[in-house]
């Protein structure tokens, strides 16, 4: 297949929440190790201490995606398990680890898709301020070329940051998130130094592997008004500029939306000769990962943005067991707004999927909202895709059931549905309608190829 016709199904998963092996080998301590194993933030104190246990199943669980047709898996690398003290000594074990499994992928047909950061700062760094500190851009330049010089000759996919703003806006400013800090203060730094190395880490990327694919992930969401009152559409675009708008513009040269977002002005504390240039990278991709719509209000007593988000079920819409509304235009909404950007040259949904309750009856998991919800979201990525937008890639998330950060196990993700009891695997009805949709698309695609070369 060429890679201009073909389109990428996959699926994402990140190191954290499936690894476990928190401790073993080597590995040092990351944030979220640090957050989960402090009671009170998380649902019941859960931890990812054991999660999936994929640092020791990982041959089998690979398995399970070849069986399904699966053959784009994204996952990312653990910062901690490569260099437990963050910079300097590079633990062999965490290396030896992350060569397997790339390797195994290769093996079963299944392309590696490696995110460098998903979230899990090694703790020490975090000791020193974390992504609050300047020197955090030159550690994760550290990081960046010990991976690349490592498993750059094998992956061709890679992604620097994942979603950026979640885990700087939940984890610096909200608390809700590792490290738990909160208020500006803490915010504004962290966004700088993380728009920074998302560029940096791009490019270490092109100078170790200069054919490789490079880009970078960001959550968004479609952001409507309330009502049509002016006050209600200002605030819906306050929320915009912050929730999809914060990331990408800086990388494209274009600068933090101030214009919107007045207090971004004091990122300027902050900035350093050359910055502005620094920020931007001309990416061969993004990554956008949304899985609903907001829909926001004028709020006065909401500092710095003014407005408030009005839940799903407050609207009278039954939503997910994350209390996401259901609205699958949202992610055709989002493609087109990305594709607008004149320096963005074609998208993958590097995420994509939906938390419903399951349960397991003989042995299966009829998770029909799941399928649906999956069914819908695609139509509207390839019906964005036959209007022209560069779409062509669609990673389903998550393979299966994991650790879903402060919220711990309740929410199930996943096309394989896991027992963290006994870590019994499912495929879930999902997994199963996943692998048909991927199988009859490749026969499409196949005939298509063979009527082209016919002709």
């Amino acid at each position: 297949m060429s890679q201009s016709n073909d389109f990428y199904w996959g699926t994402s998963v990140a190191a954290y929440q499936i690894e476990g092996a928190w401790q073993e080998d080597g590995k040092g301590l990351s944030i979220w190790d640090a957050f989960s194993n402090k009671k009170g933030n998380t649902y019941l104190n859960q931890t990812a201490n054991v999660s999936c246990d994929f640092y020791h199943r990982y041959e089998a669980d690979l398995d399970i995606m070849q069986s399904l047709g699966i053959r784009h898996f994204r996952f990312s690398l653990a910062w901690s398990r490569i260099m437990p003290q963050g910079t300097g000594h590079v633990n062999q074990k965490g290396i030896d680890f992350y060569n397997r499994l790339i390797d195994s992928c290769i093996k079963r047909g299944i392309e590696p898709w490696v995110t460098l950061y998903h979230w899990d700062l090694p703790h020490v760094l975090e000791q020193k301020g974390g992504w609050t500190n300047r020197h955090v851009v030159d550690w994760f330049k550290d990081y960046s070329e010990i991976c690349l010089k490592h498993f750059g000759d094998r992956v061709k996919y890679w992604m620097i940051l994942n979603e950026p703003m979640v885990f700087t806006g939940a984890g610096y400013f909200l608390g809700i998130h590792a490290p738990g800090k909160r208020w500006l203060k803490n915010f504004i730094p962290a966004m700088h130094h993380a728009a920074l190395c998302q560029a940096e880490g791009a490019r270490i990327v092109k100078h170790y592997q200069p054919q490789a694919q490079v880009g970078t992930t960001f959550s968004c969401s479609y952001v409507t008004p309330f009502s049509n009152s002016p006050r209600d559409v200002q605030a819906a675009q306050r929320v915009d500029a912050l929730l999809n708008r914060l990331y990408i513009e800086p990388s494209l040269g274009m600068g933090y939306p101030v214009k919107d977002l007045p207090f971004l002005n004091r990122v300027e504390k902050y900035f350093r000769n050359g910055d502005e240039k620094l920020l931007s990278f001309e990416y061969d991709f993004i990554g956008i990962q949304n899985y609903t719509r907001e829909v926001a209000k004028y709020s006065w007593w909401m500092p710095f943005v003014n407005a408030d988000l009005v839940k799903a079920a407050n609207r009278g819409i039954e939503p997910t067991l994350m209390g996401w509304e259901v609205y699958p235009e949202c992610i055709y909404q989002m493609l087109h707004k990305f594709a607008s950007y004149p320096g963005v040259k074609k998208i993958f949904v590097t995420e994509n999927g939906a938390a419903f309750p399951d349960k397991v009856e003989n042995n299966r998991v009829h998770d029909t909202k799941r399928t649906q919800y999956l069914k819908d979201h695609i139509a509207q990525v390839l019906r964005a895709r036959e209007e022209g937008i560069r779409v062509d890639g669609y990673f389903v998330w998550t393979f299966m059931d994991n650790f879903e950060w402060a919220e711990g196990y309740r929410p199930r993700f996943g096309l394989v549905h896991i027992d963290f009891d006994t870590q019994q695997r499912i495929i879930k009805d999902s997994g199963y309608w996943y692998r048909d949709w991927i199988s009859q698309q490749t026969t499409i695609l196949n005939a298509s190829l063979v009527q082209t070369v016919q002709k």
